[in-house]
């Protein structure tokens, strides 16, 4: 026993593997230790010690964390009256906007991330926005982007070769070495069978929310910059 130094040890503690004799050395050890007796799931396991066992731990761990997350996602609070009334604002205000904005259901991950707002004081959408740069395997989520912005003021700090952030214009230098007119942006069309995907082509000189109208959104706008000379199965409704 490491406690009393005895007894035969007969007990190991799950958490700090000190060996005990008795419940009385049991309780001195975790006293003196500050030691709950409960088995530490993340500590760390080198390669030469991992058992089958601890692969079985760990598994058993991500399904504890998985079980935590679904039950927070499921709390009544999540499903109160005031989110699902905020809810109905948002898509009563688009659709007075000419805009068919649909809201995924809880535990979606869309649904989660969407940070989008309406300010009644100012009688403006403050968007969350996604650009994705598929030629450089890039995208960026903007947050609280003003309807009344263009998109050309949107991607200034991206693609812009004065204005842009030094670090994001080399991620970006594909984008930022072309010339402007060759940069086009393109926002999928919701509701088309996958064998049939097409993209809308903004206009970079309007602002967002005129881009938007007679649109269907899902949880926010996910825009596609592409150049028109790389863009091979990104096919434009109409072409």
């Amino acid at each position: 026993c490491e406690t009393c130094s005895e007894e035969e040890a007969k007990y190991r503690c799950p958490r700090c593997m000190k060996y005990s004799c008795s419940l009385l050395c049991v309780k001195k050890h975790k006293l003196a230790q500050s030691c709950n007796g409960v088995r530490d799931k993340t500590a760390f396991v080198s390669v030469n010690e991992f058992t089958d066992l601890n692969l079985l731990s760990d598994y058993r761990f991500l399904e504890d964390v998985g079980r935590t997350a679904d039950a927070a996602a499921r709390h009544p609070t999540v499903h109160s009256p005031t989110t699902k009334k905020l809810l109905y604002c948002l898509r009563n205000k688009a659709r007075k906007c000419n805009i068919d904005l649909r809201t995924l259901p809880i535990g979606f991950t869309k649904r989660r991330e969407n940070s989008t707002t309406f300010n009644f004081m100012e009688k403006k959408f403050y968007w969350h926005l996604k650009l994705i740069f598929p030629h450089c395997h890039a995208e960026y989520t903007l947050k609280g982007v003003p309807d009344d912005r263009t998109l050309a003021d949107i991607l200034k700090p991206y693609i812009d070769p004065v204005e842009s952030d030094p670090v994001v214009c080399q991620r970006l230098r594909m984008y930022t070495m072309s010339p402007q007119s060759d940069v086009q942006i393109l926002m999928k069309i919701e509701n088309r069978k996958r064998n049939s995907v097409r993209y809308n082509e903004l206009d970079a000189s309007r602002s967002l929310l005129d881009n938007l109208k007679g649109k269907v959104i899902i949880e926010y706008p996910t825009l596609f910059v592409v150049l028109k000379t790389l863009k091979k199965d990104m096919v434009v409704l109409g072409q």
